[in-house]
């Protein structure tokens, strides 16, 4: 059941858990798969909250996306990549979905509007993949966001469920370290792991 987005004090948003950077096609890295049971536990417990809501943004692309002029050809729409992976399908009945079309959760139709509705937002937790391109991607602009609006939101990543992929010449680890000083630097606050609090 989708609840009364004035009430909402706290927002998680689960940026492209879907099969196409998890599970299988051009663009998935086995190297997701270890935050999966991290993030399907704050979707719980944000959905069980009377007081939190939950956004799923996917990547969702037509064929002839500019985005394919850097990227392998992934998450198309209307295919099985662009469908968040199996574990979150339960709770899509319970939250907000945007589809992108970039690599910021920050563009998508309504994102923003969904939020400025949310007059009594206090916190906004932000989890998924991948850290050093779509989570910082939204984080940062979103803080940018609040700072225009004189909104005093608060910005948490945890760290146990955010990453990004492994591969030649780019090394997980570092960029993850890369993306956090960034992040950090302008206000987000990054922690360990999300208790709720």
């Amino acid at each position: 059941m989708k609840k009364d987005l004035e009430e909402i004090k706290k927002l998680l948003i689960v940026v492209d858990m879907v099969n196409g950077f998890v599970r299988e096609g051009a663009m998935a890295s086995q190297n997701i798969e270890h935050i999966v049971p991290e993030v399907e536990r704050l979707v719980k417990e944000f959905t069980e909250s009377s007081e939190g809501q939950t956004i799923f943004v996917k990547d969702t692309h037509e064929k002839d996306a500019r985005e394919f002029n850097r990227y392998p050809i992934h998450c198309l729409k209307d295919t099985s990549e662009s469908e968040n992976i199996e574990e979150l399908k339960k709770y899509e009945s319970d939250a907000i979905i945007h589809e992108k079309n970039s690599t910021s959760a920050i563009f998508p139709n309504n994102l923003l509007i969904n939020i400025e509705k949310m007059k009594s937002l206090e916190k906004v937790v932000i989890v998924g993949c991948c850290t050093d391109i779509c989570v910082i991607n939204l984080a940062i602009p979103l803080q940018n966001y609040f700072d225009q609006e004189n909104r005093d939101i608060e910005i948490i990543v945890p760290m146990n469920a955010v990453e990004t992929y492994d591969a030649p010449n780019h090394k997980a680890e570092e960029w993850n370290e890369m993306s956090y000083r960034f992040m950090k630097q302008a206000g987000i606050k990054l922690v360990k792991e999300y208790g709720g609090r």
